[in-house]
Protein backbone atom coordinates (compact mmCIF):
# COMPACT_ATOMS: atom_id res chain seq x y z
CA UNK A 1 0.00 0.00 0.00
CA UNK A 2 3.22 2.32 -0.30
CA UNK A 3 2.54 5.00 -1.65
CA UNK A 4 2.65 9.23 -1.51
CA UNK A 5 -0.91 9.07 -0.88
CA UNK A 6 -0.65 6.74 1.38
CA UNK A 7 1.98 8.70 3.36
CA UNK A 8 0.15 11.46 3.40
CA UNK A 9 -3.08 9.77 5.14
CA UNK A 10 -1.16 8.42 7.50
CA UNK A 11 0.72 11.30 8.61
CA UNK A 12 -3.03 12.61 9.33
CA UNK A 13 -4.32 9.98 11.00
CA UNK A 14 -1.38 9.92 13.20
CA UNK A 15 -1.80 13.61 13.73
CA UNK A 16 -5.33 13.14 16.02
CA UNK A 17 -5.02 12.18 19.40
CA UNK A 18 -8.75 10.02 19.26
CA UNK A 19 -8.24 6.64 17.55
CA UNK A 20 -8.57 7.47 13.53
CA UNK A 21 -9.10 5.71 10.58
CA UNK A 22 -9.40 6.79 6.87
CA UNK A 23 -11.57 5.01 4.78
CA UNK A 24 -11.77 4.60 1.47
CA UNK A 25 -15.52 4.46 0.28
CA UNK A 26 -16.26 3.15 -2.96
CA UNK A 27 -19.05 4.58 -5.49
CA UNK A 28 -20.50 1.63 -7.67
CA UNK A 29 -21.82 2.96 -10.90
CA UNK A 30 -25.33 3.22 -9.95
CA UNK A 31 -24.43 6.08 -7.49
CA UNK A 32 -24.57 3.88 -4.45
CA UNK A 33 -22.33 2.62 -1.71
CA UNK A 34 -19.79 0.14 -2.61
CA UNK A 35 -16.90 -1.31 -0.80
CA UNK A 36 -15.53 0.70 2.36
CA UNK A 37 -11.84 -0.24 3.31
CA UNK A 38 -9.58 0.90 6.08
CA UNK A 39 -7.09 2.90 4.27
CA UNK A 40 -4.73 4.42 6.91
CA UNK A 41 -4.72 4.11 10.86
CA UNK A 42 -3.46 5.30 13.56
CA UNK A 43 -1.85 3.81 16.41
CA UNK A 44 -4.76 4.26 18.57
CA UNK A 45 -7.32 2.93 15.85
CA UNK A 46 -4.81 -0.14 15.74
CA UNK A 47 -4.83 -0.75 19.87
CA UNK A 48 -8.18 -0.99 19.92
CA UNK A 49 -8.76 -2.86 17.09
CA UNK A 50 -6.40 -5.37 18.70
CA UNK A 51 -8.09 -5.54 21.98
CA UNK A 52 -11.10 -6.47 19.99
CA UNK A 53 -9.40 -9.04 17.55
CA UNK A 54 -7.70 -10.62 20.70
CA UNK A 55 -11.37 -11.72 22.05
CA UNK A 56 -11.71 -14.33 19.67
CA UNK A 57 -7.92 -14.89 18.45
CA UNK A 58 -4.61 -15.80 19.57
CA UNK A 59 -2.42 -12.68 19.28
CA UNK A 60 0.53 -14.79 21.19
CA UNK A 61 2.39 -14.66 17.62
CA UNK A 62 1.04 -11.31 16.38
CA UNK A 63 3.27 -8.16 16.69
CA UNK A 64 1.23 -5.13 17.70
CA UNK A 65 3.50 -2.95 15.87
CA UNK A 66 2.77 -4.61 12.72
CA UNK A 67 -0.63 -4.73 13.32
CA UNK A 68 -2.06 -2.22 11.41
CA UNK A 69 -0.57 -3.99 8.18
CA UNK A 70 -3.70 -6.55 9.20
CA UNK A 71 -5.99 -4.38 8.47
CA UNK A 72 -4.90 -1.26 6.32
CA UNK A 73 -6.59 -2.59 2.84
CA UNK A 74 -9.21 -4.48 4.29
CA UNK A 75 -12.80 -4.25 3.95
CA UNK A 76 -14.27 -2.31 7.49
CA UNK A 77 -16.24 -5.47 8.35
CA UNK A 78 -13.36 -7.95 9.05
CA UNK A 79 -14.06 -7.98 12.53
CA UNK A 80 -17.05 -5.98 13.26
CA UNK A 81 -20.57 -6.80 11.87
CA UNK A 82 -21.41 -5.27 8.60
CA UNK A 83 -23.43 -2.52 8.89
CA UNK A 84 -25.60 -0.45 6.22
CA UNK A 85 -26.27 2.30 8.37
CA UNK A 86 -22.57 2.59 9.25
CA UNK A 87 -21.70 2.57 5.36
CA UNK A 88 -24.27 5.32 4.56
CA UNK A 89 -22.46 8.06 7.35
CA UNK A 90 -19.39 6.89 5.42
CA UNK A 91 -20.66 7.34 2.01
CA UNK A 92 -22.14 11.13 2.65
CA UNK A 93 -18.81 11.91 4.48
CA UNK A 94 -16.63 11.14 1.35
CA UNK A 95 -19.04 11.59 -1.80
CA UNK A 96 -20.95 14.35 -0.06
CA UNK A 97 -18.60 16.22 2.07
CA UNK A 98 -20.59 16.58 5.27
CA UNK A 99 -19.32 16.85 8.34
CA UNK A 100 -21.13 13.98 10.68
CA UNK A 101 -21.10 14.08 14.60
CA UNK A 102 -23.49 11.18 16.25
CA UNK A 103 -24.06 9.76 19.33
CA UNK A 104 -25.07 5.96 19.59
CA UNK A 105 -26.42 3.59 21.89
CA UNK A 106 -23.71 0.50 20.81
CA UNK A 107 -24.25 -1.19 24.39
CA UNK A 108 -25.64 -4.29 23.23
CA UNK A 109 -23.26 -4.57 20.48
CA UNK A 110 -19.75 -3.81 22.23
CA UNK A 111 -20.56 -2.47 25.69
CA UNK A 112 -20.28 1.20 25.24
CA UNK A 113 -21.70 4.43 24.24
CA UNK A 114 -20.15 5.53 20.82
CA UNK A 115 -19.02 9.40 19.68
CA UNK A 116 -18.32 9.54 15.84
CA UNK A 117 -16.95 11.75 14.33
CA UNK A 118 -16.56 11.66 10.07
CA UNK A 119 -15.14 14.10 7.96
CA UNK A 120 -14.45 14.53 4.46
CA UNK A 121 -10.46 14.13 2.85
CA UNK A 122 -9.68 16.73 0.18
CA UNK A 123 -6.85 14.29 -1.51
CA UNK A 124 -7.13 13.52 -4.93
CA UNK A 125 -8.23 9.64 -5.32
CA UNK A 126 -5.76 7.01 -7.33
CA UNK A 127 -9.24 5.72 -8.36
CA UNK A 128 -12.06 7.74 -10.21
CA UNK A 129 -14.73 5.79 -8.35
CA UNK A 130 -13.21 5.83 -4.75
CA UNK A 131 -13.11 8.65 -2.16
CA UNK A 132 -12.35 9.19 1.57
CA UNK A 133 -13.30 10.08 4.68
CA UNK A 134 -11.75 10.36 8.52
CA UNK A 135 -13.63 8.56 11.05
CA UNK A 136 -12.88 8.73 15.10
CA UNK A 137 -14.48 8.22 17.73
CA UNK A 138 -14.33 7.34 21.54
CA UNK A 139 -16.72 5.06 23.60
CA UNK A 140 -18.39 5.60 27.04
CA UNK A 141 -19.41 2.84 29.50
CA UNK A 142 -22.17 4.92 30.41
CA UNK A 143 -24.33 7.52 29.08
CA UNK A 144 -22.96 10.81 28.72
CA UNK A 145 -25.65 13.24 29.03
CA UNK A 146 -23.31 16.13 28.13
CA UNK A 147 -22.64 14.90 24.44
CA UNK A 148 -26.10 15.74 23.82
CA UNK A 149 -25.39 19.70 23.76
CA UNK A 150 -23.46 18.43 20.58
CA UNK A 151 -26.54 17.58 18.44
CA UNK A 152 -27.78 19.60 15.90
CA UNK A 153 -30.07 22.90 17.80
CA UNK A 154 -33.30 21.07 15.81
CA UNK A 155 -32.93 17.63 16.97
CA UNK A 156 -31.86 18.40 20.44
CA UNK A 157 -35.20 21.08 20.13
CA UNK A 158 -37.29 17.88 19.10
CA UNK A 159 -36.03 15.89 21.57
CA UNK A 160 -36.46 18.11 25.02
CA UNK A 161 -40.01 18.61 23.19
CA UNK A 162 -40.77 15.18 23.38
CA UNK A 163 -39.21 14.22 27.04
CA UNK A 164 -41.30 17.32 28.42
CA UNK A 165 -44.25 15.94 27.06
CA UNK A 166 -43.26 12.47 28.64
CA UNK A 167 -43.66 14.34 31.94
CA UNK A 168 -47.32 15.58 31.32
CA UNK A 169 -49.95 14.04 33.69
CA UNK A 170 -52.23 12.75 30.75
CA UNK A 171 -52.84 9.30 30.61
CA UNK A 172 -49.91 5.91 28.79
CA UNK A 173 -51.70 5.73 26.02
CA UNK A 174 -52.58 9.71 25.21
CA UNK A 175 -49.01 10.64 25.80
CA UNK A 176 -48.24 7.77 23.67
CA UNK A 177 -50.40 9.44 20.77
CA UNK A 178 -48.82 12.80 21.08
CA UNK A 179 -45.58 11.40 21.01
CA UNK A 180 -45.95 9.40 17.98
CA UNK A 181 -47.56 11.91 15.91
CA UNK A 182 -44.72 14.10 16.62
CA UNK A 183 -42.32 11.84 15.54
CA UNK A 184 -44.26 11.04 12.50
CA UNK A 185 -44.43 15.21 11.86
CA UNK A 186 -40.78 15.64 12.32
CA UNK A 187 -39.69 12.39 10.12
CA UNK A 188 -42.35 13.15 7.63
CA UNK A 189 -42.94 9.75 7.81
CA UNK A 190 -45.85 8.22 6.08
CA UNK A 191 -47.01 5.74 9.09
CA UNK A 192 -45.23 6.04 12.86
CA UNK A 193 -45.96 3.40 15.80
CA UNK A 194 -45.12 2.28 19.05
CA UNK A 195 -45.62 -1.44 19.96
CA UNK A 196 -44.65 -3.62 23.01
CA UNK A 197 -43.36 -7.11 22.99
CA UNK A 198 -43.61 -9.81 25.51
CA UNK A 199 -41.11 -13.13 24.47
CA UNK A 200 -43.17 -14.81 27.09
CA UNK A 201 -46.34 -14.94 25.91
CA UNK A 202 -45.04 -14.51 22.29
CA UNK A 203 -47.31 -11.59 21.53
CA UNK A 204 -46.98 -8.02 20.83
CA UNK A 205 -49.55 -5.11 21.09
CA UNK A 206 -49.69 -1.95 19.66
CA UNK A 207 -49.19 1.38 22.14
CA UNK A 208 -50.08 3.98 19.38
CA UNK A 209 -50.27 5.02 16.01
CA UNK A 210 -50.20 7.79 13.45
CA UNK A 211 -50.50 7.86 9.88
CA UNK A 212 -50.02 10.80 7.16
CA UNK A 213 -53.65 12.63 6.75
CA UNK A 214 -52.93 12.95 3.33
CA UNK A 215 -51.84 9.16 2.51
CA UNK A 216 -54.51 8.02 5.16
CA UNK A 217 -55.72 4.44 4.32
CA UNK A 218 -59.10 3.14 5.38
CA UNK A 219 -57.29 0.94 7.69
CA UNK A 220 -55.27 1.41 10.46
CA UNK A 221 -51.37 0.29 11.55
CA UNK A 222 -53.19 -2.33 14.07
CA UNK A 223 -55.41 -4.12 11.61
CA UNK A 224 -52.33 -4.31 9.47
CA UNK A 225 -50.48 -5.63 12.07
CA UNK A 226 -53.34 -8.11 13.27
CA UNK A 227 -52.71 -10.19 9.98
CA UNK A 228 -48.86 -10.56 11.06
CA UNK A 229 -47.90 -13.94 13.27
CA UNK A 230 -45.92 -13.06 16.37
CA UNK A 231 -43.17 -15.03 14.52
CA UNK A 232 -42.47 -11.50 12.24
CA UNK A 233 -41.95 -9.56 15.17
CA UNK A 234 -40.05 -11.99 16.57
CA UNK A 235 -37.94 -11.66 13.62
CA UNK A 236 -36.86 -8.45 14.36
CA UNK A 237 -34.52 -9.06 17.39
CA UNK A 238 -32.68 -11.44 14.43
CA UNK A 239 -32.44 -8.39 12.45
CA UNK A 240 -30.83 -6.36 14.78
CA UNK A 241 -28.52 -8.47 16.48
CA UNK A 242 -25.60 -6.81 15.05
CA UNK A 243 -26.76 -3.22 14.77
CA UNK A 244 -28.82 -0.68 17.22
CA UNK A 245 -31.08 0.27 14.70
CA UNK A 246 -32.45 -0.90 11.04
CA UNK A 247 -32.89 2.08 8.19
CA UNK A 248 -34.10 0.77 5.17
CA UNK A 249 -33.44 4.27 2.38
CA UNK A 250 -33.85 1.76 -0.98
CA UNK A 251 -33.65 -2.03 -1.96
CA UNK A 252 -30.19 -2.82 -1.83
CA UNK A 253 -31.00 -2.13 2.60
CA UNK A 254 -34.00 -4.06 2.10
CA UNK A 255 -32.33 -7.26 0.60
CA UNK A 256 -29.62 -7.13 2.97
CA UNK A 257 -32.78 -7.59 5.88
CA UNK A 258 -33.99 -10.20 3.99
CA UNK A 259 -31.13 -12.14 4.93
CA UNK A 260 -31.53 -12.20 8.33
CA UNK A 261 -35.61 -11.46 8.13
CA UNK A 262 -37.41 -13.03 5.04
CA UNK A 263 -40.62 -13.26 5.92
CA UNK A 264 -40.74 -9.78 7.24
CA UNK A 265 -39.24 -8.56 4.19
CA UNK A 266 -41.82 -10.21 1.89
CA UNK A 267 -44.89 -8.23 3.94
CA UNK A 268 -43.14 -4.95 3.25
CA UNK A 269 -42.69 -5.18 -0.32
CA UNK A 270 -46.55 -6.70 -0.27
CA UNK A 271 -47.10 -3.55 1.27
CA UNK A 272 -45.24 -1.13 -0.51
CA UNK A 273 -42.74 -0.19 2.13
CA UNK A 274 -39.91 1.28 0.42
CA UNK A 275 -38.13 3.11 3.50
CA UNK A 276 -38.14 2.14 7.18
CA UNK A 277 -36.75 2.56 10.67
CA UNK A 278 -36.98 0.31 13.32
CA UNK A 279 -35.37 1.16 16.58
CA UNK A 280 -35.66 -1.24 19.74
CA UNK A 281 -36.31 -0.36 23.33
CA UNK A 282 -33.61 -2.10 25.24
CA UNK A 283 -34.18 -2.70 29.02
CA UNK A 284 -31.77 -4.62 31.29
CA UNK A 285 -30.75 -6.40 28.11
CA UNK A 286 -34.13 -7.51 26.89
CA UNK A 287 -35.75 -5.96 23.80
CA UNK A 288 -39.61 -5.18 25.24
CA UNK A 289 -40.80 -3.15 22.22
CA UNK A 290 -40.15 -0.94 19.12
CA UNK A 291 -40.21 2.46 17.31
CA UNK A 292 -41.44 1.89 13.81
CA UNK A 293 -41.48 4.19 11.15
CA UNK A 294 -42.20 3.95 7.07
CA UNK A 295 -42.42 6.11 4.17
CA UNK A 296 -40.46 8.64 4.66
CA UNK A 297 -37.71 10.47 2.52
CA UNK A 298 -34.16 10.12 2.91
CA UNK A 299 -32.70 13.71 2.68
CA UNK A 300 -32.47 14.47 6.13
CA UNK A 301 -31.72 10.66 7.17
CA UNK A 302 -28.50 11.37 9.44
CA UNK A 303 -30.91 13.79 11.72
CA UNK A 304 -33.47 12.09 11.69
CA UNK A 305 -32.04 9.02 12.53
CA UNK A 306 -30.34 10.65 15.61
CA UNK A 307 -32.94 12.20 16.80
CA UNK A 308 -35.27 9.28 16.68
CA UNK A 309 -32.58 6.97 18.30
CA UNK A 310 -32.57 9.23 21.11
CA UNK A 311 -35.96 9.65 21.53
CA UNK A 312 -36.37 5.72 21.90
CA UNK A 313 -33.95 6.38 24.73
CA UNK A 314 -35.76 8.10 26.64
CA UNK A 315 -39.40 6.39 25.90
CA UNK A 316 -37.61 3.02 26.70
CA UNK A 317 -38.34 3.88 30.79
CA UNK A 318 -41.51 5.10 29.89
CA UNK A 319 -42.46 1.45 27.82
CA UNK A 320 -40.45 -0.47 30.78
CA UNK A 321 -42.89 1.28 33.11
CA UNK A 322 -46.08 0.39 31.37
CA UNK A 323 -44.91 -3.27 31.15
CA UNK A 324 -44.29 -2.95 34.42
CA UNK A 325 -47.70 -1.77 35.51
CA UNK A 326 -49.47 -3.97 33.56
CA UNK A 327 -47.78 -7.18 34.86
CA UNK A 328 -49.09 -5.99 38.64
CA UNK A 329 -52.28 -5.72 37.28
CA UNK A 330 -52.44 -8.89 35.66
CA UNK A 331 -51.07 -10.81 38.38
CA UNK A 332 -53.47 -9.21 40.89
CA UNK A 333 -56.51 -10.14 39.01
CA UNK A 334 -55.15 -13.76 36.96
CA UNK A 335 -54.92 -16.81 38.57
CA UNK A 336 -51.23 -18.02 37.56
CA UNK A 337 -52.29 -21.41 37.13
CA UNK A 338 -55.15 -21.64 35.55
CA UNK A 339 -54.89 -18.08 32.98
CA UNK A 340 -58.19 -17.24 34.48
CA UNK A 341 -59.45 -14.06 36.61
CA UNK A 342 -58.81 -14.74 40.12
CA UNK A 343 -60.94 -14.39 43.35
CA UNK A 344 -60.13 -11.13 43.71
CA UNK A 345 -61.18 -10.02 40.61
CA UNK A 346 -64.41 -11.64 40.57
CA UNK A 347 -65.21 -9.66 44.25
CA UNK A 348 -64.70 -6.31 42.19
CA UNK A 349 -66.63 -7.50 39.41
CA UNK A 350 -69.57 -8.14 41.44
CA UNK A 351 -69.00 -4.85 42.94
CA UNK A 352 -68.98 -3.21 39.72
CA UNK A 353 -71.63 -5.35 37.53
CA UNK A 354 -74.03 -5.28 40.76
CA UNK A 355 -73.72 -1.33 40.66
CA UNK A 356 -74.35 -1.14 37.10
CA UNK A 357 -77.37 -3.66 36.87
CA UNK A 358 -79.15 -1.30 39.54
CA UNK A 359 -78.70 1.90 36.95
CA UNK A 360 -79.72 0.41 34.21
CA UNK A 361 -81.24 -3.80 34.47
CA UNK A 362 -80.25 -6.03 31.55
CA UNK A 363 -80.88 -9.52 31.20
CA UNK A 364 -77.57 -11.76 32.60
CA UNK A 365 -76.74 -15.42 33.26
CA UNK A 366 -74.01 -16.82 35.98
CA UNK A 367 -72.97 -20.49 35.93
CA UNK A 368 -70.62 -22.24 38.97
CA UNK A 369 -69.09 -25.05 38.04
CA UNK A 370 -66.95 -27.30 40.70
CA UNK A 371 -64.52 -30.03 39.58
CA UNK A 372 -65.81 -33.75 40.37
CA UNK A 373 -63.14 -36.40 41.93
CA UNK A 374 -59.98 -33.65 42.16
CA UNK A 375 -59.60 -35.24 45.86
CA UNK A 376 -58.87 -38.77 43.86
CA UNK A 377 -56.98 -37.97 41.61
CA UNK A 378 -54.79 -36.07 43.74
CA UNK A 379 -54.30 -38.73 45.65
CA UNK A 380 -53.63 -41.16 42.99
CA UNK A 381 -51.41 -39.43 40.57
CA UNK A 382 -50.08 -36.42 42.98
CA UNK A 383 -50.66 -32.94 43.30
CA UNK A 384 -49.17 -32.39 39.66
CA UNK A 385 -51.85 -34.34 38.33
CA UNK A 386 -54.45 -32.37 40.07
CA UNK A 387 -52.78 -29.21 38.55
CA UNK A 388 -53.08 -30.59 35.04
CA UNK A 389 -56.87 -31.47 35.55
CA UNK A 390 -57.40 -27.84 37.08
CA UNK A 391 -55.53 -26.20 33.75
CA UNK A 392 -57.49 -28.48 31.54
CA UNK A 393 -61.14 -27.35 33.35
CA UNK A 394 -60.32 -23.57 32.81
CA UNK A 395 -58.80 -24.17 29.05
CA UNK A 396 -62.02 -26.17 28.59
CA UNK A 397 -64.18 -23.25 30.12
CA UNK A 398 -62.50 -20.44 28.22
CA UNK A 399 -62.98 -22.59 25.13
CA UNK A 400 -67.17 -22.95 25.83
CA UNK A 401 -67.78 -19.48 27.21
CA UNK A 402 -65.83 -17.27 25.16
CA UNK A 403 -66.26 -13.29 25.68
CA UNK A 404 -67.60 -14.39 29.10
CA UNK A 405 -65.85 -13.40 32.28
CA UNK A 406 -64.70 -16.82 33.75
CA UNK A 407 -63.04 -16.91 37.63
CA UNK A 408 -61.45 -19.38 39.55
CA UNK A 409 -63.69 -18.89 42.61
CA UNK A 410 -61.60 -21.62 44.87
CA UNK A 411 -60.02 -24.33 44.85
CA UNK A 412 -61.02 -26.48 42.29
CA UNK A 413 -64.51 -23.95 41.79
CA UNK A 414 -65.01 -21.39 38.80
CA UNK A 415 -67.73 -19.42 38.34
CA UNK A 416 -68.97 -17.52 34.82
CA UNK A 417 -70.29 -14.11 34.66
CA UNK A 418 -71.74 -13.51 31.40
CA UNK A 419 -73.38 -9.94 30.78
CA UNK A 420 -73.55 -10.53 26.63
CA UNK A 421 -75.12 -13.86 25.88
CA UNK A 422 -78.91 -14.33 25.74
CA UNK A 423 -80.92 -17.03 27.90
CA UNK A 424 -80.95 -19.49 25.17
CA UNK A 425 -77.00 -18.69 24.12
CA UNK A 426 -76.14 -19.52 27.75
CA UNK A 427 -77.85 -22.37 27.88
CA UNK A 428 -76.03 -23.79 24.70
CA UNK A 429 -73.04 -23.12 26.31
CA UNK A 430 -73.97 -24.91 29.15
CA UNK A 431 -75.20 -27.76 27.07
CA UNK A 432 -71.68 -27.93 25.19
CA UNK A 433 -69.76 -27.65 28.63
CA UNK A 434 -71.73 -30.97 29.91
CA UNK A 435 -70.83 -32.85 26.78
CA UNK A 436 -67.30 -31.89 26.79
CA UNK A 437 -67.08 -32.47 30.83
CA UNK A 438 -68.70 -36.16 31.33
CA UNK A 439 -65.63 -37.84 31.78
CA UNK A 440 -65.55 -39.61 35.19
CA UNK A 441 -62.12 -40.36 35.06
CA UNK A 442 -60.74 -37.00 34.20
CA UNK A 443 -62.69 -33.98 33.59
CA UNK A 444 -65.76 -33.73 35.25
CA UNK A 445 -67.91 -30.67 36.25
CA UNK A 446 -71.06 -30.42 39.00
CA UNK A 447 -72.73 -27.28 37.11
CA UNK A 448 -75.33 -24.69 38.62
CA UNK A 449 -76.48 -21.98 36.33
CA UNK A 450 -79.25 -19.18 36.97
CA UNK A 451 -80.82 -16.67 34.23
CA UNK A 452 -81.73 -13.64 35.48
CA UNK A 453 -84.03 -12.34 32.43
CA UNK A 454 -84.99 -8.79 34.19
CA UNK A 455 -81.45 -8.45 35.57
CA UNK A 456 -82.26 -8.11 39.39
CA UNK A 457 -79.62 -9.09 41.42
CA UNK A 458 -76.45 -10.75 40.46
CA UNK A 459 -75.80 -12.18 44.02
CA UNK A 460 -78.96 -14.15 44.48
CA UNK A 461 -78.50 -14.99 40.76
CA UNK A 462 -74.94 -16.62 41.78
CA UNK A 463 -76.46 -18.01 45.38
CA UNK A 464 -78.99 -19.49 43.54
CA UNK A 465 -76.55 -20.94 40.74
CA UNK A 466 -74.24 -22.29 43.61
CA UNK A 467 -77.16 -24.38 45.43
CA UNK A 468 -77.88 -25.63 42.02
CA UNK A 469 -73.97 -27.06 42.06
CA UNK A 470 -73.79 -28.06 44.72
CA UNK A 471 -77.48 -30.57 43.72
CA UNK A 472 -75.91 -31.74 40.98
CA UNK A 473 -72.76 -32.49 42.87
CA UNK A 474 -74.72 -34.46 45.18
CA UNK A 475 -75.97 -36.33 42.41
CA UNK A 476 -72.46 -37.40 41.01
CA UNK A 477 -71.27 -38.69 44.33
CA UNK A 478 -74.31 -40.71 44.38
CA UNK A 479 -73.56 -42.43 41.02
CA UNK A 480 -69.81 -42.57 41.61
CA UNK A 481 -69.11 -43.37 45.72
CA UNK A 482 -65.82 -44.50 45.49
CA UNK A 483 -64.96 -40.90 43.93
CA UNK A 484 -66.37 -38.91 47.19
CA UNK A 485 -64.26 -36.39 48.83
Amino acid sequence: MASKLYDSMKTLANSFTLPCAIFSVEKKDDGSCGEVRFFAINKLFTQGYYDLFSVDHDTSTIDLDTFHTQIEGKPYYTQIPKEPNFEDICFRAAWSGEHIHIYVDTTKMYGFWTEDILMPVNFTPEYANVSYCIFMYTLNKEMDTGKYSAIPPDVSSFVLKTCLELRNEKDFYSIMDVVTKDLREYSDSFVACILSINNETKTFEIISESMRERDKLEYTVKEIFSKFPYRIVASWEKALSETNSIIIKNPHDMDIIAKKAPEWVKTLKDNNVETLALVPFIHQGVIIGYLYLTGFETENLVKVKEAIELVAFFLTSEIANHLFMEQLEYLSNIDILTGVYNRNRMNNDVDEFSTRLKLNPTPFSVAFCDLNGLKAINDNGGHSAGDRLLKDAANTLKEVFWGDSIYRAGGDEFAIISMTSTADEFEEKIKILREKASDPDWLNFAIGHYNDLKGHSLRKAMRYADERMYKDKKAYYKEHPEKKR
